[in-house]
């Protein structure tokens, strides 16, 4: 090993299973090496062996698995030599952990600062005080909010992007001389992960810390890391810079994923239109919604969603993004039937779409029906997938014996699943394969709207890339109209038809999938289009650099519900009228409807400004 190479790895072998039972080999003779300060991402779709190949910096194998060959060096330390003990000194100590998920990752019962500290005490390299002071700093190098009580709070009173800085707090507080970062914000959206990537960039770089980034996204990549190893099957496919794989890939697989990730916008599709008047196949009108008792007034304590407004025609798709808390999820439970709203019309057809699930008429809880975002959680553990299937046909189509074996089967083939699966649990299907069967399940109904609720955020791009590509196709062939729930913005260029922009309950903006495309916009869907990460080294700087800049002054606010409701955030307010004023509707050169102060030509003149050259 070279004496700047922090780590090497050379010759490592994982297999899954035992004998006499059948053994696969999932990681195959890997090697890299990383130089003391540099960050090295592992990239590749699921399966691949991202996670297992980080986790062997740990001298960790997941249950059912074994390291079975190869070496692994952290600095001086053989990890696969390791013992028991040897480990647990490694471990925090010396390599530290981010886990995908904080909030799996924190105890519910504990404070965030006991938690934080936690290493650094057993492993007994400072005082209580001495540790809490170093969270602190650590608090506030991420760029937490209230970095001196932060830690008093329990995990569920913050945020998820504040609990993932958190994490990296605890992984950090040990000094350790590698940590490694599984996935850390590919559950957020896409302003909060430009936060959290920015603070994890700042610290490693402070702290001169050699670091492992594993994702699937080479945008977030494209961000954080000096070199790239792309893998798949469990082997390298391609190793060098950043730019080089960017920009020059060597290897076919490379160019597939760069390929993916420059998916291009499918051509808008028009319903085909009757000469008579045909109402849409969805409207909403003045949709109030939330949660907890009513008022005297009808409003609930918890108000998500404030006089929305939408439609969607039989045969299109509607794409509906904000961030996380935006609303985006209740309005599809909304119109699902599984949450009551306040106030406002919904109408199907035509119709009126009584509010409770119950007094829904057997038709039209066929015709509506919803894809979760986490299948796992979504379809039974314990039942096969012929059974996960059964059921809706038995319920909807009275489908049973071999008449529901044969519809089954289609509907395997229909989202593209080979007939061998029937017979499988869920957990013996990859995340792209229980989608798929999530998606299935749904089509079973024979409905007319399909409500996609992030069915895509947790798949990684290649995976996520073929299931846009199914919906494509069964809208299509069935003629099937969906609406399509993200925080990512290229996603819904790339299906929708028309979007809503949802900011804290409220629409913000309105109009064809253009409205995302180029200035003008919403000041807020012009946050959320800025914030989306650029293929291109660099990036992050420069967007950081902007958004540093400090908010136009705002005073006090009138007492008026009408006003604005992202005044407290935008880069653009105006004193006296944005606090004061209710913002007039305007509609823009795109065709799309918002509610803001500023002229057309003001707004295209300052987004324009602010633009970061792709």
């Amino acid at each position: 090993m070279a004496e700047r190479d922090m780590i090497e790895v050379k010759g490592l072998r994982v297999v899954a299973g035992a004998a006499p039972a059948a053994v696969t080999e999932i990681v195959k003779g890997v090697d890299f090496s990383v130089r003391k300060g540099e960050v090295l991402a592992l990239i590749g779709e699921s399966g691949s062996g991202k996670t297992t190949i980080a986790l062997s910096l740990l001298g960790y194998a997941r249950a059912g698995c074994a390291i079975s060959g190869g070496s692994v060096r952290i600095g001086d330390v053989d990890v696969l030599s390791l013992d028991a003990k040897g480990r647990r000194a490694l471990r925090a100590r010396t390599v530290a952990y981010v886990a995908q998920s904080a909030s799996a990752g924190f105890n519910p019962a504990r404070t965030i600062m006991d938690q934080v500290t936690e290493p650094a005490l057993l492993h007994q390299l400072m005082t209580k005080d001495a540790a809490r002071a170093k969270a602190i700093g650590l608090f506030r190098s991420l760029a937490l909010p209230a970095p001196e009580t932060i830690g008093e709070r329990y995990p569920h009173q913050v945020s998820g992007g504040q609990l993932q800085r958190l994490m990296a707090a605890m992984a950090l507080i040990t000094d350790p001389a590698v940590v490694v970062f599984d996935e850390p914000t590919t559950a957020l959206d896409v302003t909060t992960q430009i936060e959290v990537l920015a603070a994890f960039k700042k610290v490693i770089r402070e702290l001169g810390t050699t670091a492992v980034y594993v994702s699937h996204d080479l945008a977030v990549v494209a961000q954080m890391a000096d070199r790239i190893v792309v893998l798949n099957g469990g082997a390298v496919k391609e190793n060098g810079a950043v730019a080089q794989v960017l920009d020059a890939p060597v290897d076919a697989y490379t160019r597939q994923l760069l390929a993916a990730t420059r998916r291009p916008e499918a051509a808008l599709e028009t319903p085909p239109q009757s000469g008579k008047h045909v109402p849409p196949l969805l409207e909403i009108r003045g949709l109030a919604a939330g949660y907890g008792r009513l008022d005297r007034f009808g409003a609930p304590a918890v108000r998500v969603l404030d006089d929305v407004s939408l439609s969607i025609a039989r045969g299109s798709t509607l794409g509906v993004i904000g961030e996380s808390g935006s609303g985006k999820t209740t309005l599809a439970r909304v119109v699902a039937g599984l949450v009551d709203r306040a106030r406002g019309e919904v109408l199907f057809n035509g119709e009126a779409l009584p509010a409770q699930l119950s007094r829904r008429t057997p038709e039209q809880y066929r015709q509506i029906q919803i894809v979760f975002q986490n299948a796992d959680t979504a379809l039974n553990p314990s039942h096969s997938i012929a059974d996960i299937l059964a059921r809706p046909l038995a319920f909807y189509h009275h489908l049973r014996g071999s008449a529901a074996k044969k519809r089954m089967l289609a509907l395997l083939d229909l989202v593209k699943l080979p007939a061998s699966i029937a017979t499988r649990t869920p957990a013996g299907l990859s995340g792209g394969q229980k989608q798929r069967v999530n998606l299935a399940r749904a089509l079973a109904a024979d409905p007319a709207l399909i409500l996609c609720d992030e069915v895509t955020s947790a798949l990684d791009t290649v995976v996520g890339a073929a299931i846009l590509d199914l919906l494509a196709e069964l809208r299509r062939e069935l003629g099937v109209s969906y609406m399509f729930i993200s925080h990512d913005i290229s996603t819904v260029r790339a299906i929708c038809d028309e979007v809503i922009v949802l900011y804290a309950g409220h629409r913000v903006e309105a109009g064809q999938r253009d409205v995302l495309a180029a200035p003008p916009y919403h000041p807020y869907t012009g946050l959320l289009v800025d914030s989306v990460p650029a293929l291109k080294p660099g990036w992050l700087d420069a967007r950081r650099e902007i958004n540093a800049a400090a908010l136009p002054p705002l005073g006090e606010s009138a007492g008026i519900p009408e006003l604005c409701a992202f005044r407290a955030r935008c880069p653009v307010r105006i004193d006296g009228m944005c606090n004061m004023t209710p913002p007039s509707l305007k509609k823009l050169p795109s065709g799309a409807e918002i509610l803001c102060h500023h002229s057309t030509s003001e707004l295209n003149r300052l987004q324009t400004l602010e633009a970061i050259p792709a």
